[in-house]
Order: C-alpha cells, then sequence, then structure tokens
C-alpha cells in the first residue's frame, strides 16, 4: 500500500512537472514568454493561479473549533511534551523566527545537531505529505513525530497522556475541546495540535493585494520578476499554487550527502526520489534561510545561484534542474517577486500554560 502510494505521488510529480516545463502561456515555451511583455489574459490566468483562497480548510474527521485550537496553542508551546521538559514545539518552530530557528539545521535531543533544517510550519493546511521526506500522510500524524522521534522531543505518547494529566488545568480544556470522560489521549492531543497548526497561515502579501488589483502594491522589478518566475527561470514548474509549492519532491542537486530524502521510502527502481526533498512553500521566505533542506544555500543569492547553474548532475537530478543566464538585473528582480510575497509577522500572544 505504502509503495503504491510513493509511486502514485511521484508519478503525479513527474506529470505535473512536464507540464509546467512544456506548457508555456499562449503556447509559448517559458524560456520564450518572459522575452515578451505578458498579455492582459497571460497575466490575469497567471494571477488567478496564486490567487489566495477565501478559507482555510479542515478536515471532516478533525473539524475546527475555537477550543480546539486554543488548546494545541498551549500544546504548542508547552515544554512538557518533551522528555527534557525544557523543548516544546516553539523552540524550533519559534514565531519570532517566522516560526523556524534560523538554523542551517536544527537541533535536537541533548543539543545534538540533526540532519536537516526545521521545515516551515505556516499554511500547511493545504497541504500533503509532510516533513521533508513526506512520511507523514496528515497533520496529526507529524504533529507525533517529532515528539516521540528520539533524537528530537524523545517522548513517548504515554508519558505526554500522563504529564498532561497530571497538569489539572489541561483536564476541562481537553473536556471543553472534545467532550468524553477521559478525553486526554493521543490522539486528542495530536488532532489539537493539528486544528492550531491549521491556523497558521501567511498574512497578506503585497503580491496579494496587486493580484486582488491594488496597481501600486508592487513594484515594476517585482512585475518582471513575477514574469521571469514563471517563464525564463522556471520557477514557476516546482514552486506552483498560492502557497508556491507543488507538495512534490525533487533532487535539487545540491551536495549529496547520507540522507536520501524521499529516496528512503521509495523502491531503489525509483531514480527520480533519490535525494529528493518535499518542495517548500516560497510564502515569507525572508523569514526562513539558511535554505534547502539543510541549509547548504544560506541566502537568496546562493538560492539563486544554485539554480542558475542547474545543480550537482546526477542520475536523480530533477529534469527542471536545468542551468539558466540571469543578470544582474534579471536575480535582482527575482529578488523583488519573492519579497513581495512576505507579509509582515502578526504578534503571537503567548498562551498562559496550565
Amino acid at each position: 500500500m505504502i509503495g503504491r502510494r510513493l509511486l502514485t505521488l511521484w508519478a503525479a510529480s513527474v506529470t505535473l512537472a512536464a507540464y509546467a516545463a512544456t506548457a508555456g502561456l499562449g503556447g509559448a515555451t517559458p524560456d520564450v514568454a518572459v522575452e515578451r511583455p505578458l498579455s492582459s489574459a497571460d497575466l490575469a490566468a497567471l494571477k488567478q493561479k496564486f490567487r489566495r483562497p477565501a478559507a482555510t480548510p479542515f478536515p471532516k474527521g478533525n473539524p475546527f473549533t475555537e477550543e480546539k485550537a486554543a488548546l494545541g496553542k498551549s500544546l504548542f508551546f508547552d515544554p512538557r511534551l518533551s522528555r527534557s521538559g525544557s523543548v516544546s514545539c516553539a523552540t524550533c518552530h519559534n514565531p519570532s523566527l517566522g516560526w523556524s530557528d534560523g538554523l542551517g539545521k536544527a537541533v535536537g535531543f541533548e543539543m545534538k545537531p540533526l540532519a536537516r533544517r526545521t521545515p516551515p510550519v505556516r499554511n500547511l493546511a493545504w497541504g500533503a505529505a509532510f516533513q521533508w521526506d513526506g512520511r507523514a500522510d496528515t497533520l496529526e500524524m507529524q504533529a507525533r513525530m517529532p515528539i516521540t522521534a528520539p533524537d528530537e522531543m524523545n517522548m513517548t505518547m504515554d508519558l505526554v497522556v500522563e504529564r498532561l494529566k497530571a497538569a489539572p488545568g489541561y483536564g476541562p480544556m481537553f473536556q471543553r475541546a472534545f467532550g468524553g470522560d477521559d478525553p486526554i489521549s493521543a490522539r486528542t492531543i495530536t488532532a489539537a495540535l493539528a486544528t492550531f497548526q491549521r491556523t497558521l497561515v501567511s498574512r497578506e502579501a503585497p503580491f496579494d493585494r496587486w493580484i486582488a488589483g491594488d496597481e501600486t502594491a508592487i513594484g515594476p522589478d517585482a512585475r518582471r520578476g513575477f514574469e521571469l518566475f514563471n517563464g525564463k527561470a522556471r520557477c514557476a514548474a516546482c514552486h506552483s499554487s498560492w502557497r508556491f509549492t507543488d507538495d512534490s519532491f525533487h533532487d535539487i542537486g545540491l551536495t549529496a550527502t547520507a540522507d536520501l530524502g524521499r529516496g528512503k521510502f521509495a523502491p531503489p527502481s525509483v531514480v527520480a526520489m533519490r535525494n529528493a526533498f518535499k518542495t517548500p512553500s516560497l510564502r515569507d521566505l525572508r523569514m526562513q534561510g539558511p535554505y534547502g533542506h539543510d541549509g547548504q544555500l544560506k541566502d537568496l543569492g546562493a538560492v539563486i545561484e544554485h539554480y542558475a547553474k542547474g545543480g550537482e548532475k546526477r542520475e536523480s537530478l530533477s529534469f527542471e534542474m536545468k542551468p539558466v543566464e540571469l543578470s544582474d538585473r534579471e536575480r535582482r528582480e527575482l529578488v523583488a517577486f519573492l519579497d513581495s510575497i512576505r507579509a509582515e509577522p502578526a504578534a503571537v500572544e503567548l498562551p498562559q500554560l496550565p
């Protein structure tokens, strides 16, 4: 079952990427599309593609309630979910650092350096196949993983349940959120955490206001960067949708390590999944560096240079990774566009822990 799902996701990724690589606006290829001004119809179609949705989706099996989200927020900031009692989800996903930690690689249990960067957690309500390698099918499944990972929070769900039951204030909160005679359980803990995570949505950015009709919201450099992003620079082949991700996995040609990413779970014959990692969202990108799944790219200049060169050549390299010549001006325009999809961060009121 897992093998079939992996192959299906991989096949979908290849199909979508191939379409994006060949289907230029108005029948032109991406490399050609940027060489002429976009028509008003082409620009309107692109704007629609990247338009923010009106509402946040929640699954039928875990619908939104204010009580559940408030409980999830308390749990997210509570260090009692870690064995040491000193690390919470928010330790790595710090709201003041763009819900990340600003590190090239995360730091785990007993300050052990981990192999990967802390992934961004905003806009995951629309996501699929979570973690850098996609091993979690749902946010509820993902919420459990860092808690129980020996190298991260190093807990068991049974011990978390025991600790929360010993905190008098949590009983009423779980009761209000879930009801029942004994509402504190591994299932309700992860359901509350996932509900809170789904509320972490990027605020409106200048780009969104431009899409909505405010022609003054972004400057000419950002507009040209938007055309480059969708054309010559080929970024939108993978960074598609309003979140600027295809929710798929690609080997982008970073320096190889022992970490195979998605390849750890794919059959050996699926070469494209070796060294393949989740396409991250580009929303609020300035708050999420260093970049790459393991922080190899230190700033946006290094990111653009990497893609311009096309990455390390190997059998698993995504066929979307092709060298492209970008002038200094074009690089500045791409950065201007990326800046236009960054919103001012909202103030986060820390919860009063029970």
